[in-house]
């Protein structure tokens, strides 16, 4: 949390940041706006990746755009939810004392959620720019396809026109050539796709991950702010008890805070079930995650045996 009573004091580095604390520098985004951020810019962006450069790259170029205009509007969320925790503390402060002081503290703990909005903009951008380097090598490998391609037309052209011409042979040793330096670069493509791909989704659900259970744990102490709040009616002319939850209000920013600061990866509270690891709603370890994939890959052979088996022993089933 950026503060526990003041929007002036640095934040101090969490324990998710001690934990992996490689700096993530501010979002590509938050610069350079010289369309904007409306949804004209968007659709020119978008469209504009689609339409040029190497054919083979195009979709992901198209992809990484649409990213980007996913990442503007959640800065504009950001933006906009920590000026509405603003606009509630300055509500508050003309209620009475109980109003006053919990919607200061609501606008706390709102104004931190945009805060991590913020924050995981960058993080995201991690993954976007993960992409973007599919993308690259994607282009480096279109022009190794179109020479062997066009190679190929030339051969065929050759043939069809003057089957007897010298050149056929030189075309046909150069296609030798092209085919193997384009054998070099498609698998360098496979390589790079799979490896960077993973990282990419492991950035973005490792960051969607942090900011969700950050934003559940904001809610829970947000609710126990609200039961600071007597909402009991009263009759006209009959004066409420005074309120004494000053020092209640304050430790639960406190707590929120240290929460907050304290939370790490694996302290993670929300586990996915899978359902061929564990019918009965355990939670899986994420270290034997991989391990339970591999052991999907079934061989057709092995398919056809464990068919074979399953018929043998219903009929003994049946005789039974």
């Amino acid at each position: 949390m950026q503060r526990t009573y003041s929007l002036r004091s640095a934040r101090a580095p969490t324990a998710s940041d001690l934990q992996s604390p490689i700096v993530v520098p501010p979002s590509s985004t938050k610069k350079n706006r010289f369309f904007g951020a409306g949804s004209i810019a968007n659709s020119i962006r978008r469209n504009a990746a689609g339409s040029f450069g190497p054919a083979l790259a195009r979709k992901l170029a198209q992809l990484v755009k649409m990213e980007k205009n996913v990442m503007r509007a959640m800065e504009v969320s950001s933006h906009e939810r920590k000026a509405a925790a603003k606009q509630l503390s300055l509500w508050g402060a003309e209620n009475e004392d109980d109003v006053s002081d919990i919607t200061d503290k609501l606008g706390v703990l709102l104004y931190e959620i945009g805060e991590l909005e913020d924050q995981f903009v960058d993080r995201y951008d991690q993954h976007r720019i993960t992409l973007k380097s599919i993308r690259d090598i994607e282009a480096s490998v279109q022009p190794s396809r179109d020479r062997k391609a066009k190679i190929t037309d030339q051969i065929a052209y050759l043939k069809y026109k003057d089957p007897q011409s010298s050149k056929i042979t030189i075309l046909e040793q150069e296609l030798v050539r092209a085919e193997a330096e384009s054998l070099v670069a498609e698998a360098q493509l496979s390589n790079i796709t799979r490896e960077k791909l993973k990282a990419a989704f492991s950035y973005q659900f490792d960051s969607i991950r942090e900011h969700s259970e950050k934003v559940a744990l904001i809610a829970g102490y947000g609710k126990a702010l609200l039961e600071l709040l007597d909402d009991s009616p009263v009759t006209p002319g009959e004066t409420r008890p005074a309120y004494d939850g000053y020092e209640a209000s304050k430790q639960i920013i406190m707590d929120c805070e240290n929460s907050l600061a304290s939370w790490t990866l694996q302290s993670a509270q929300v586990k996915p079930t899978l359902s061929f690891k564990a019918a009965d709603g355990q939670a899986y370890d994420e270290d034997e995650l991989a391990e339970d994939v591999d052991n999907l890959h079934v061989s057709s052979d092995h398919w056809e045996e464990g068919q074979k088996d399953d018929k043998l022993e219903e009929p003994a089933k049946e005789a039974a």
